[in-house]
Parts: C-alpha cells; sequence; structure tokens
C-alpha cells in the first residue's frame, strides 16, 4: 500500500489554515495526539517525580516512557537516555562536562556541515582551554562532506568529532560511520548531531558508530523538547555531572535543573505519531518506525525528485548543493532577487520557507552565498504534497 499522505494531514489540525508549511526546520506542525498528550500531562502531573504522590508516580511514569520512546528511535537503551529543554542546550551542557579531555595539545575536529548548536559549545571550549581545531569542509559544487578528509584531520592527539547526520541547511548527509570509526582508533569521542536526519531516515545509533547522538523533538512535530543518547549508558558516570543534585546517576548527571513533564509526554507521543505514518506498520515501535519511515522515504524520495526537476527548468533559480547522500532538504537563491523579499512574495502567497537560518550559516558563509543575498531553505515533512511543492515552484517562477 503506498504512502497515505491524506490520511497523515487529517492528523494535524494546523494543517488547515490555508498556509503550505515548507518550514520544517522551524519545527513541523504538531498532530492532534502530541497536543492532547501534553494538554492530558499537565493536569495530571505534577512539577516532581519525586514522592509517592500519585501525581510524582505520574511524572516518573512519563520520564521513563520518554526514554524508552527515544531508545526506540534512535536504537539506544533507555538508561542512556538525557532529557532536557532542548537539544542545543544538552549539546552546551556536554561540551562543559567533556572539557577536561579537550585541554592544551589535544584536537577537536568541528564540520562545515553543521549547524551551530554543534559547533559553538565545542569553539567555547577549544578557546578556554587551548584545545585545537580543525575543519571538514564541503565541497563547494555538490555540498557534500568528503569523507577521506578524516584520514587527515583525525590524528593522535584528537579527542572528539562533533558531526551532523544531515544537514538541516542543504540536506547533505555525512558517512559519519567513517569519521566514528576513524576517532575511535585514536581513543577519541564522536558526537552526532540528529536533528536534521531523524524526520527522514532510519537513525541506528550502533551503525552510525556514534557515542552520543543529539535529537530534537520539535524536528518531527514534537513540542519543545531534546535528548541526548548515550550508545554506552557506562560513559555517563565516568564523565563530570552537570545535575544540582550531587547524588545523580546516569543520565540524571546531565539533566540541569527540573524536567518539563508534560513536553516530555508530547515527546512520546510523537514518537508514537512517526511509528503510526505507516497504518499498516506492525511489530515493536522500533519496528513500526522502521516500516513508517521507510514507507514515508519512498514517498518523499519521489516527491524531491520531481521538485528538483522543476526547479532545473527556472534559469534564475539555484538549488545549493546535490549531495549524492542527502534528506529532502535544500536551499535556493534567485538571481538578483535578496532571499528576505523572496521568502516575504512567498509568506503573501501563504508558503512558509526559512530565510536567514537562526543564528546564521557558517556553512552559506563559507559558499559566499550570503554574500550574494542569502538563500531560503526548505524542506518536506510527512504532510508535504505534490501540489503544494508545485505551488512553491510556480511562485518562484514568478519571481525568476
Amino acid at each position: 500500500m503506498s504512502y497515505d499522505v491524506a490520511r497523515v494531514r487529517g492528523l494535524i489540525p494546523s494543517l488547515g489554515d490555508g498556509w503550505i508549511h515548507l518550514d520544517p526546520q522551524l519545527g513541523m506542525q504538531i498532530p492532534d495526539r502530541v497536543s492532547t498528550a501534553v494538554s492530558t500531562a499537565f493536569r495530571g502531573a505534577s512539577s516532581t517525580r519525586t514522592g509517592r504522590h500519585t501525581f510524582s508516580r505520574r511524572s516518573a511514569s512519563i520520564t521513563e516512557d520518554a526514554r524508552q520512546a527515544v531508545a526506540d528511535l534512535v536504537g539506544g537503551k533507555p538508561e542512556g537516555v538525557v532529557l532536557g529543554p532542548d537539544r542545543a542546550t544538552l549539546l552546551a551542557w556536554l561540551a562543559e562536562s567533556l572539557s577536561t579531555r579537550l585541554g592544551l595539545g589535544t584536537g577537536l575536529v568541528l564540520s562545515r556541515l553543521d549547524d551551530e548548536a554543534n559547533v559553538a559549545p565545542w569553539l567555547r571550549i577549544a578557546n578556554r582551554y587551548g584545545a585545537q581545531v580543525r575543519w571538514a569542509e564541503v565541497d563547494i559544487e555538490t555540498c557534500a562532506l568528503p569523507s577521506w578528509q578524516f584520514t587527515e584531520l583525525i590524528g593522535p592527539t584528537t579527542r572528539l568529532v562533533a558531526l551532523t547526520a544531515a544537514s538541516p541547511v542543504v540536506g547533505s548527509a555525512p558517512d559519519v560511520r567513517i569519521a566514528a570509526d576513524r576517532v575511535h582508533d585514536v581513543g577519541g569521542l564522536i558526537v552526532v548531531d540528529a536533528v536534521g536526519a531523524t524526520p527522514y531516515a532510519h537513525v541506528d545509533i550502533g551503525e552510525l558508530g556514534a557515542d552520543v547522538v543529539a535529537v530534537s523533538a520539535p524536528a518531527w512535530g514534537g513540542p519543545q523538547v531534546g535528548a541526548l543518547v548515550f550508545r554506552d549508558p557506562a560513559l555517563l558516570d565516568r564523565i563530570p555531572a552537570m545535575s544540582l543534585n550531587p547524588q545523580a546517576r546516569g543520565a540524571e548527571r546531565l539533566e540541569v535543573g527540573g524536567l518539563q513533564y508534560a513536553m516530555l509526554a508530547g515527546m512520546t507521543a510523537s514518537i508514537d505519531f512517526l511509528a503510526g505514518l505507516d497504518e499498516n506498520a506492525t511489530g515493536s515501535r522500533r519496528r513500526r518506525l522502521e516500516m513508517s519511515i521507510s514507507s514515508l522515504q519512498d514517498y518523499q524520495d519521489q516527491l524531491f525528485d520531481h521538485l528538483l526537476k522543476s526547479l532545473d527548468d527556472l534559469p534564475r533559480a539555484m538549488v545549493i548543493g546535490r549531495s549524492p547522500s542527502r534528506v529532502p532538504t535544500l536551499s535556493l537563491s534567485v538571481d538578483g532577487v535578496p532571499a528576505e523579499k523572496v521568502a516575504a512574495h512567498l509568506a503573501e502567497n501563504r508558503i512558509g520557507v526559512v530565510s536567514g537560518i537562526h543564528g546564521g550559516s557558517r556553512l552559506l558563509d563559507s559558499l559566499g552565498v550570503n554574500d550574494e543575498g542569502g538563500a531560503i531553505t526548505i524542506g518536506l515533512a510527512p504532510y508535504t504534497t505534490r501540489y503544494e511543492l508545485d505551488e512553491f515552484v510556480s511562485r518562484i517562477a514568478a519571481l525568476s
């Protein structure tokens, strides 16, 4: 049975607003079951998961359910799941915890493909303690991240590699495993930001070889909450704690302050929503996720191919990057038209896109795109239709 986009759209009330939502990088539209889970938890959970009160026990149950759901999403273990307000904050706490590994004489490898959440915290630590930063560069023509670089970049003193699983700006998906194997050979760690991959690909922390994977629930239609997943949960007790609780153990050692239990309930519901994208998916949640994402990929591959071919027919529209390994996300510039004007024109026609990546984009800066008026960024979502993409292309054509 083919992917039923009409059924999926019927599960998301906000899609009745008349807009075409091509801006999932700002957060996918929220399914009704997620909103319901959040509101229900607000009414029935406590602000703490300790104690004997019914509401406290419910908060504890919500927390454990969220750890299990995130573990199912990336193929990890629930005891290795750290929960927090968003993946950027969690990565900042992780960088502080791992700062003792990044002193003078050590090495750190970052990527031009990554956004600031997986760059800025590591740069701060390197600047503070004197670690040497080396950069993996993108291919200017394709925006792919050539894997051969990691053999040269990762040396005996390298202690950490921070790398995206897929760029939320140009869609390029590097071969994470090659970098992981190389840094493990010298005794280092790799931290993978999977925010750009989880809405589109079946993420497996073991196959990636990642030591830590960062995810963000808004990327797949969840509330504002994030998680870090440690492939080896025992590592959590071997690194300095960030928690305010001196007795904290395991994942709680990186959980600073209280958790948002209603948001965690929404996170679990959003992962269940992903697992149910294909109504024929059966088995465990992990298995249903695999089947649903595979069905979604087949659908989106056809849509994305159609979009690229349509944009290629527009002489003044330029798609930035053509990586052979990618997710259905792209950045686009229109010759002679600033990105802000393109975005405003689309908004006037009720089409939402991303213009000016929040916090800037090192990638677009390095490619010189921002010097030439910038670019808009769009992405497909589980509810995107061919009609919506055709409307988008027609509005771009009116400018070009």
